[in-house]
């Protein structure tokens, strides 16, 4: 792989990972028409999530400190006999609905017979050749973005995150992670949003969860790599992160500012024209 292959898929990845228009679906075009494919492709793309997660550590330092030491006090709690599930406040009640809304990607651990794994089926509409299966899941992003707005502007919404609406965050992440086109920070936006919660709230809540899932997948893959003996090329793969994490921070604090401008629909119009266009170029065989 070139660098300046490397630079634009570390642009992708950092741009589309915080906008609401799913990171793997572009890496997955952009691969797709730069002829950039296979067990490489997948494996650098896994590495490019390292340079948003850097992203998300810089932008809310504070706050993933914050969870850490409640994390820690939480245990003393338990230890001394203190711990009351009912008068959690705060950070204290927020780092159990990141527990639960983590749970539902246990669901992507479920095996499929001849030793794979949910998302390893899933994983290979990202490697294979074909478009399609991207195509519709723009449309699927673009219509909860939509369906979120609306509902979003008909409701009295909330600053706290609550057990259903962790859990059902949770859900929408696990078909992020399992389809490419699908956004995971749109999905989980949005769907805090239908559930009542506020566009600022589920901002923050949605990237600060990806943590995990970002930290699970590199560390999967990279146990697959190994084993399969997957070759990278080490230079455009530490630019590519490198550009990433600047593009994430800068893309983080733009959405927080379209946020505030009520653009988020036309996110959703965006999304529903890209899969138009993706199932076209399917269709004509591009």
């Amino acid at each position: 792989m070139s660098i300046i292959k490397a630079i634009i898929l570390g642009i992708v990845q950092g741009v589309t990972e915080f906008l609401p228009i799913s990171s793997s679906g572009h890496l997955s075009l952009f691969q797709h028409f730069l002829g950039v494919s296979g067990e490489g492709s997948l494996l650098f793309s896994v590495l490019l999530h390292l340079g948003t997660l850097l992203a998300v550590f810089i932008v809310f330092h504070k706050s993933i400190f914050e969870l850490i030491v409640e994390f820690f006090d939480l245990i003393k709690l338990v230890f001394t006999g203190k711990f009351k599930f009912s008068e959690l406040t705060g950070k204290k009640k927020l780092f159990f609905m990141f527990v639960i809304s983590c749970v539902p990607l246990l669901l992507l651990l479920i095996p499929v017979g001849n030793d794979l794994k949910l998302m390893d089926v899933l994983s290979g509409f990202a490697e294979d050749d074909s478009i399609l299966v991207e195509g519709i899941c723009f449309l699927v992003t673009g219509a909860l973005l939509l369906v979120s707005t609306y509902i979003g502007k008909r409701k009295t919404l909330s600053a706290d995150v609550n057990p259903k609406e962790a859990l059902a965050i949770g859900i929408a992440q696990v078909f992020a992670a399992g389809f490419p086109g699908i956004s995971r920070s749109g999905s989980t936006i949005s769907t805090g949003m239908i559930f009542g919660v506020s566009k600022e709230t589920m901002v923050e809540y949605s990237f600060i969860l990806g943590i995990p899932a970002i930290l699970v997948a590199n560390a999967v893959e990279l146990k697959d790599a190994i084993e399969v003996g997957a070759q990278f090329e080490l230079l455009p793969t530490i630019i590519g992160i490198i550009v990433a994490t600047v593009s994430g921070v800068a893309c983080i604090k733009l959405l927080q500012w379209i946020l505030k401008k009520d653009m988020w629909k036309y996110f959703g119009f965006y999304c529903l024209v890209l899969g138009v266009a993706v199932l076209i170029c399917c269709i004509i065989g591009l």
